[in-house]
C-alpha cells in the first residue's frame, strides 16, 4: 500500500510564529461559554450589533491615568497607552483590524496586537489610539468614529494602563503597514473568533502557586494571546451578553 501524500507546507494553518512563554505547570482550561459545544454563538455579527452592545453595557470605569507622568522614565514607570479596535462591515460580517509587530521592535516582537502605543505629553487617550493607527497602518483619523471603549488593563511587563477604544470606519480600509513597526496588517471576522477551533483557554501556574487564565486565538498564520486576547474576550463577551441574536 502506498504512503498517503503529505500536505504541502504552504497550506494555511492555524497558529503562527509567536513564542508562547508557558510555565512548566499549565493545563487546558474550560474555555469561554461561547466557545463550548453548547455555547451561544451567532453566525453573523454586524457593526450595528457591536454599537448596540456598547450602548447597553455603558462605559467601563476609566483607569486613573491623569496623575501618571506622560514622559518616559527608567524602569517600570511608563506612560499609559491606548489602542484602537477598528471595526468595519464587509460582506455582511463585522471585521476588525489586527497587526503583527515587527521583529525590529525592542519588545513584543512578532506579537499580534491592535494598532496603538503610548501617550505623548498633553495627549488624550483616544487621540493617542488614532495617531498610532495612522502611524502604524495608515488609517486616517478623520474617517474613524469612536463608538466606545473597553476596560483598561495592564501587563506584567508594563503596569501602566492600556485603554482600548472601539472605532468604526464606513468601508474596508486599505492598510499600509509601517515596516519599522508592523510586519503584517490584516483583518478577521468577529464570528471567526467564536469558533471553538480558534479559541482556547490555558491555566498557567506561576512559581508563587497562583494560577492565571490565559486566552488564545489561533488564526490562520498567527496566534493572538496576552493583552490583545484579553481585550478580544471582553469584546466577544460584551457582544454575546448584550445582543439578541
Amino acid at each position: 500500500m502506498s504512503e498517503p501524500a503529505s500536505l504541502p507546507d504552504a497550506l494555511p494553518r492555524r497558529g503562527g510564529p509567536q513564542v508562547i512563554p508557558r510555565p512548566q505547570a499549565w493545563r487546558l482550561g474550560p474555555g469561554a461559554p461561547w466557545g463550548r459545544p453548547d455555547g451561544r454563538r451567532p453566525d453573523r455579527i454586524s457593526v450595528a450589533d457591536v454599537r448596540s452592545a456598547l450602548i447597553r453595557r455603558g462605559e467601563p470605569p476609566l483607569a486613573p491615568v491623569d496623575d501618571l507622568p506622560l514622559v518616559a522614565l527608567p524602569g517600570s514607570a511608563r506612560p499609559p497607552a491606548a489602542v484602537l479596535c477598528l471595526l468595519f462591515d464587509w460582506e455582511g460580517q463585522c471585521r476588525l483590524v489586527l497587526t503583527r509587530r515587527s521583529s525590529r521592535m525592542r519588545s513584543h516582537s512578532h506579537q499580534v496586537s491592535f494598532p496603538g502605543g503610548r501617550l505623548e505629553p498633553g495627549e488624550e487617550l483616544s487621540w493617542a489610539a488614532l495617531r498610532e493607527a495612522q502611524e502604524e497602518v495608515g488609517i486616517d483619523p478623520a474617517g474613524v468614529e469612536i463608538i466606545g471603549r473597553l476596560s483598561s488593563l495592564s501587563t506584567v511587563l508594563n503596569p501602566s494602563p492600556i485603554t482600548p477604544f472601539v472605532g468604526v470606519v464606513g468601508e474596508r480600509p486599505r492598510l499600509h503597514p509601517n515596516p519599522a513597526e508592523v510586519e503584517r496588517a490584516f483583518d478577521v471576522a468577529l464570528v471567526e473568533l467564536l469558533d471553538p477551533e480558534v479559541y482556547r483557554e490555558e491555566l498557567w501556574t506561576f512559581p508563587d502557586g497562583s494560577e492565571r487564565s490565559m486566552a488564545f486565538f489561533e488564526l490562520m498564520g498567527d496566534t493572538v494571546w496576552g493583552a490583545t486576547a484579553r481585550m478580544l474576550v471582553e469584546l466577544i463577551d460584551l457582544i454575546v451578553d448584550h445582543t439578541a441574536f
